[in-house]
Protein backbone atom coordinates (compact mmCIF):
# COMPACT_ATOMS: atom_id res chain seq x y z
CA UNK A 1 0.00 0.00 0.00
CA UNK A 2 2.79 2.15 0.99
CA UNK A 3 4.31 1.43 -2.26
CA UNK A 4 1.14 2.58 -3.58
CA UNK A 5 1.11 5.81 -2.38
CA UNK A 6 4.51 6.40 -3.00
CA UNK A 7 3.92 5.54 -7.23
CA UNK A 8 0.78 8.44 -6.84
CA UNK A 9 2.61 10.87 -5.14
CA UNK A 10 5.27 10.79 -7.90
CA UNK A 11 2.42 10.80 -10.87
CA UNK A 12 0.66 13.92 -9.41
CA UNK A 13 4.40 15.08 -9.31
CA UNK A 14 4.76 14.70 -12.75
CA UNK A 15 1.43 16.18 -13.84
CA UNK A 16 1.62 19.30 -11.75
CA UNK A 17 5.04 19.62 -13.47
CA UNK A 18 3.42 19.16 -16.88
CA UNK A 19 3.28 22.15 -18.91
CA UNK A 20 0.25 20.69 -21.54
CA UNK A 21 -1.35 19.21 -18.04
CA UNK A 22 -1.48 22.96 -16.45
CA UNK A 23 -2.49 24.67 -19.56
CA UNK A 24 -5.44 22.07 -19.83
CA UNK A 25 -6.54 22.56 -16.43
CA UNK A 26 -6.21 26.44 -16.70
CA UNK A 27 -8.41 25.53 -19.72
CA UNK A 28 -10.89 23.70 -18.36
CA UNK A 29 -11.43 26.42 -15.15
CA UNK A 30 -12.09 28.80 -17.32
CA UNK A 31 -14.74 26.87 -19.65
CA UNK A 32 -16.48 26.31 -16.06
CA UNK A 33 -16.19 29.69 -15.11
CA UNK A 34 -17.90 30.89 -18.34
CA UNK A 35 -20.28 27.99 -17.77
CA UNK A 36 -21.35 29.26 -14.42
CA UNK A 37 -21.37 33.17 -15.73
CA UNK A 38 -23.60 32.08 -18.65
CA UNK A 39 -26.07 30.04 -15.88
CA UNK A 40 -25.00 26.34 -18.52
CA UNK A 41 -25.45 24.57 -15.24
CA UNK A 42 -25.60 21.38 -17.23
CA UNK A 43 -21.99 21.95 -19.22
CA UNK A 44 -20.74 23.25 -15.88
CA UNK A 45 -21.67 20.12 -14.17
CA UNK A 46 -19.97 17.76 -16.80
CA UNK A 47 -17.39 19.99 -17.08
CA UNK A 48 -16.50 20.06 -13.29
CA UNK A 49 -16.66 16.44 -12.99
CA UNK A 50 -15.55 14.79 -16.51
CA UNK A 51 -12.31 15.55 -18.75
CA UNK A 52 -11.22 18.42 -20.57
CA UNK A 53 -13.30 16.83 -23.36
CA UNK A 54 -16.34 18.07 -22.14
CA UNK A 55 -14.45 21.98 -21.55
CA UNK A 56 -13.58 21.43 -25.79
CA UNK A 57 -17.28 20.79 -26.36
CA UNK A 58 -18.40 23.32 -24.63
CA UNK A 59 -15.87 25.75 -25.99
CA UNK A 60 -16.66 25.17 -29.84
CA UNK A 61 -20.76 24.61 -28.96
CA UNK A 62 -21.47 27.41 -26.48
CA UNK A 63 -18.43 30.10 -25.68
CA UNK A 64 -17.59 30.26 -29.99
CA UNK A 65 -21.73 30.44 -30.77
CA UNK A 66 -21.41 34.34 -30.63
CA UNK A 67 -18.24 36.05 -30.45
CA UNK A 68 -17.65 38.97 -27.67
CA UNK A 69 -17.47 42.01 -29.79
CA UNK A 70 -21.30 41.13 -30.84
CA UNK A 71 -22.72 39.11 -28.01
CA UNK A 72 -26.23 40.54 -27.34
CA UNK A 73 -26.62 41.80 -30.73
CA UNK A 74 -28.70 39.98 -33.66
CA UNK A 75 -28.58 40.12 -37.50
CA UNK A 76 -30.84 37.60 -38.91
CA UNK A 77 -29.78 33.96 -40.90
CA UNK A 78 -27.07 31.75 -39.63
CA UNK A 79 -23.73 31.08 -40.44
CA UNK A 80 -21.50 28.03 -40.94
CA UNK A 81 -18.17 26.91 -43.23
CA UNK A 82 -20.29 25.70 -45.74
CA UNK A 83 -22.47 28.98 -45.93
CA UNK A 84 -19.22 30.93 -46.48
CA UNK A 85 -17.62 28.56 -48.94
CA UNK A 86 -20.96 29.01 -50.73
CA UNK A 87 -21.22 32.41 -50.83
CA UNK A 88 -17.48 32.92 -51.83
CA UNK A 89 -18.26 30.48 -55.19
CA UNK A 90 -20.98 32.64 -55.64
CA UNK A 91 -19.69 35.64 -55.72
CA UNK A 92 -16.67 34.48 -57.57
CA UNK A 93 -18.79 33.33 -60.86
CA UNK A 94 -21.81 35.70 -60.02
CA UNK A 95 -20.45 39.03 -57.93
CA UNK A 96 -23.75 39.96 -56.53
CA UNK A 97 -24.30 43.08 -53.99
CA UNK A 98 -26.76 40.49 -52.14
CA UNK A 99 -24.00 37.63 -52.10
CA UNK A 100 -21.51 40.24 -50.55
CA UNK A 101 -24.19 41.68 -48.29
CA UNK A 102 -24.71 37.88 -46.76
CA UNK A 103 -21.24 37.30 -46.11
CA UNK A 104 -20.74 40.38 -44.48
CA UNK A 105 -23.93 39.22 -42.18
CA UNK A 106 -22.01 36.00 -41.39
CA UNK A 107 -18.48 38.29 -40.43
CA UNK A 108 -20.60 40.11 -38.12
CA UNK A 109 -21.92 37.29 -36.64
CA UNK A 110 -18.87 35.83 -36.11
CA UNK A 111 -17.49 38.43 -34.81
CA UNK A 112 -14.96 39.22 -37.71
CA UNK A 113 -15.62 42.79 -37.86
CA UNK A 114 -13.08 43.79 -40.44
CA UNK A 115 -13.73 40.97 -42.82
CA UNK A 116 -17.30 42.01 -42.42
CA UNK A 117 -16.62 45.82 -43.28
CA UNK A 118 -15.30 44.61 -46.44
CA UNK A 119 -17.97 42.51 -47.80
CA UNK A 120 -20.71 45.25 -46.66
CA UNK A 121 -18.44 47.68 -48.67
CA UNK A 122 -18.22 45.50 -51.62
CA UNK A 123 -21.90 44.97 -51.42
CA UNK A 124 -22.87 49.12 -51.21
CA UNK A 125 -20.30 49.15 -54.38
CA UNK A 126 -22.54 46.77 -56.21
CA UNK A 127 -26.02 48.14 -54.63
CA UNK A 128 -25.94 51.72 -52.60
CA UNK A 129 -29.82 51.54 -52.03
CA UNK A 130 -30.53 48.20 -49.79
CA UNK A 131 -31.63 48.53 -47.29
CA UNK A 132 -30.65 45.72 -45.24
CA UNK A 133 -26.71 46.27 -46.47
CA UNK A 134 -27.07 49.99 -45.64
CA UNK A 135 -28.25 48.90 -42.06
CA UNK A 136 -26.05 46.06 -40.94
CA UNK A 137 -22.89 48.08 -42.81
CA UNK A 138 -23.75 50.81 -39.98
CA UNK A 139 -24.27 48.03 -36.82
CA UNK A 140 -20.65 46.72 -38.28
CA UNK A 141 -19.22 50.29 -38.15
CA UNK A 142 -20.77 50.55 -34.31
CA UNK A 143 -19.32 47.55 -33.34
CA UNK A 144 -15.89 48.94 -34.41
CA UNK A 145 -16.56 51.91 -32.64
CA UNK A 146 -16.90 54.52 -35.51
CA UNK A 147 -19.95 55.59 -34.41
CA UNK A 148 -19.95 58.87 -37.03
CA UNK A 149 -19.60 56.95 -40.08
CA UNK A 150 -22.21 54.74 -38.83
CA UNK A 151 -24.63 57.44 -38.16
CA UNK A 152 -25.48 58.51 -41.43
CA UNK A 153 -26.07 54.33 -42.69
CA UNK A 154 -28.50 53.99 -39.90
CA UNK A 155 -30.39 57.55 -39.99
CA UNK A 156 -31.49 56.50 -43.46
CA UNK A 157 -32.51 53.16 -43.19
CA UNK A 158 -34.33 53.92 -39.75
CA UNK A 159 -35.80 57.34 -41.82
CA UNK A 160 -36.92 55.19 -44.93
CA UNK A 161 -38.33 52.14 -42.40
CA UNK A 162 -38.72 52.48 -38.58
CA UNK A 163 -39.51 49.02 -38.57
CA UNK A 164 -36.60 47.57 -40.36
CA UNK A 165 -35.43 44.48 -38.79
CA UNK A 166 -37.62 44.27 -35.98
CA UNK A 167 -36.75 47.28 -34.55
CA UNK A 168 -33.37 45.78 -34.09
CA UNK A 169 -31.69 48.91 -36.52
CA UNK A 170 -33.71 51.60 -34.31
CA UNK A 171 -31.84 49.89 -31.30
CA UNK A 172 -28.25 49.98 -33.26
CA UNK A 173 -29.34 54.13 -34.06
CA UNK A 174 -30.34 55.03 -30.54
CA UNK A 175 -26.69 53.14 -29.31
CA UNK A 176 -24.72 55.10 -32.02
CA UNK A 177 -26.14 58.48 -30.76
CA UNK A 178 -25.52 57.38 -26.87
CA UNK A 179 -22.07 56.54 -28.16
CA UNK A 180 -21.76 60.28 -29.70
CA UNK A 181 -22.86 61.83 -26.40
CA UNK A 182 -26.07 62.99 -27.69
CA UNK A 183 -27.99 61.46 -24.79
CA UNK A 184 -31.26 63.27 -25.40
CA UNK A 185 -31.82 61.89 -28.73
CA UNK A 186 -31.14 58.65 -27.76
CA UNK A 187 -33.57 58.64 -25.06
CA UNK A 188 -36.41 59.32 -27.13
CA UNK A 189 -35.23 56.49 -30.08
CA UNK A 190 -35.09 54.27 -26.75
CA UNK A 191 -38.39 55.30 -25.76
CA UNK A 192 -40.00 54.83 -29.39
CA UNK A 193 -38.45 51.20 -29.25
CA UNK A 194 -40.00 50.08 -25.98
CA UNK A 195 -43.57 51.67 -26.76
CA UNK A 196 -43.21 48.86 -29.74
CA UNK A 197 -41.08 46.09 -28.50
CA UNK A 198 -39.81 44.62 -25.14
CA UNK A 199 -36.26 43.57 -26.19
CA UNK A 200 -34.24 43.35 -22.93
CA UNK A 201 -31.24 45.16 -24.92
CA UNK A 202 -33.39 48.38 -25.47
CA UNK A 203 -35.47 48.25 -21.83
CA UNK A 204 -31.81 47.85 -20.16
CA UNK A 205 -30.25 50.55 -21.86
CA UNK A 206 -33.03 52.63 -21.52
CA UNK A 207 -32.34 51.83 -17.78
CA UNK A 208 -28.84 53.11 -17.82
CA UNK A 209 -29.89 56.57 -19.14
CA UNK A 210 -32.72 57.33 -17.20
CA UNK A 211 -30.13 56.71 -13.98
CA UNK A 212 -28.04 58.53 -15.46
CA UNK A 213 -30.72 61.79 -15.32
CA UNK A 214 -31.13 60.59 -11.56
CA UNK A 215 -34.27 58.94 -12.29
CA UNK A 216 -34.36 55.57 -10.87
CA UNK A 217 -38.12 54.99 -10.39
CA UNK A 218 -38.43 54.87 -14.40
CA UNK A 219 -35.07 52.75 -14.66
CA UNK A 220 -36.44 50.06 -11.74
CA UNK A 221 -39.52 49.93 -13.95
CA UNK A 222 -37.54 49.06 -17.11
CA UNK A 223 -35.36 46.28 -15.45
CA UNK A 224 -38.53 44.56 -13.69
CA UNK A 225 -40.17 44.43 -16.90
CA UNK A 226 -36.68 42.78 -18.30
CA UNK A 227 -36.53 40.47 -15.14
CA UNK A 228 -40.03 39.68 -14.74
CA UNK A 229 -40.37 38.53 -18.70
CA UNK A 230 -36.62 37.01 -18.65
CA UNK A 231 -37.95 32.98 -16.82
CA UNK A 232 -41.32 33.32 -19.92
CA UNK A 233 -39.59 33.71 -22.62
CA UNK A 234 -38.07 30.42 -24.91
CA UNK A 235 -34.46 28.72 -24.00
CA UNK A 236 -33.31 30.24 -27.29
CA UNK A 237 -34.04 34.17 -26.51
CA UNK A 238 -33.15 33.66 -22.91
CA UNK A 239 -29.58 32.27 -24.30
CA UNK A 240 -29.16 35.41 -26.61
CA UNK A 241 -30.59 37.82 -24.39
CA UNK A 242 -28.82 36.86 -20.93
CA UNK A 243 -25.99 39.36 -21.20
CA UNK A 244 -28.63 41.89 -20.90
CA UNK A 245 -30.23 39.97 -17.98
CA UNK A 246 -27.08 40.10 -16.27
CA UNK A 247 -26.99 43.59 -16.73
CA UNK A 248 -30.38 44.35 -15.54
CA UNK A 249 -29.46 42.16 -12.65
CA UNK A 250 -26.95 44.20 -11.50
CA UNK A 251 -28.09 47.62 -11.73
CA UNK A 252 -31.23 46.16 -10.09
CA UNK A 253 -28.57 45.53 -6.80
CA UNK A 254 -27.64 48.69 -7.23
CA UNK A 255 -31.23 50.26 -6.98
Amino acid sequence: MFGSLLTDITYWEYLISSPVWLIAVAFQIWMLVDAIRRQEWIWAVFIFFFSVISALLYFFMVYRAAAPATRGFELPGAHSRKRIKELQAQIHHLDKAHHHSQLGDIYFQQGKLAKAEASYRAAMERDPQDLDTRAHFGQCLLRLKRAAEARPLLEGVVAENPKHDYGHTTMALAETLTALGELDAALKVWQRVTENHSYPRAKVQLAELYLARNMPEPARAELQDVLADDPHAPAFQRRRDRVWVRRAKGLMRKL
